[in-house]
């Protein structure tokens, strides 16, 4: 699996009006733990489903889409953040530790 860079207002907008699920993963460069925990994500992300949209948000970078997403999604902004969103609606919110692929699979099913 590959991340997909969220870095526009209109992919957010795209997300919003996808059909399905798709994974925002809100990402602090300057974090260690949120570096351990992408670490520990990504190597289990193999068990994802292969069309699920994993996006990637730089919060450092990108801290105004941040906001955005904490928005659109009615979610509180954490970091680092798992965000899973089904046709538009943000269907799970998980932060630290709790962010794990087994969570996410207990919600795609």
């Amino acid at each position: 699996m590959n991340w997909i860079s969220l870095e526009s207002a209109d992919q957010i907008n795209g997300i919003k009006h996808q059909q399905g699920y798709s994974a925002i993963f809100k990402h602090s460069t300057r974090c260690a733990i949120s570096m351990m925990v992408k670490k520990r994500f990504e190597l289990d992300w193999n068990k994802l489903p292969g069309d699920l949209n994993l996006y990637f948000l730089d919060l450092i970078k990108y801290r105004e889409l941040s906001n955005q997403v904490a928005s659109d999604f009615q979610v509180y902004h954490e970091s680092p953040q798992l965000l899973l969103i089904k046709d538009g609606e943000c269907v799970l919110d998980l932060s630290h530790g709790q962010i794990s692929v087994e969570e996410a699979l207990s919600v795609i099913g």
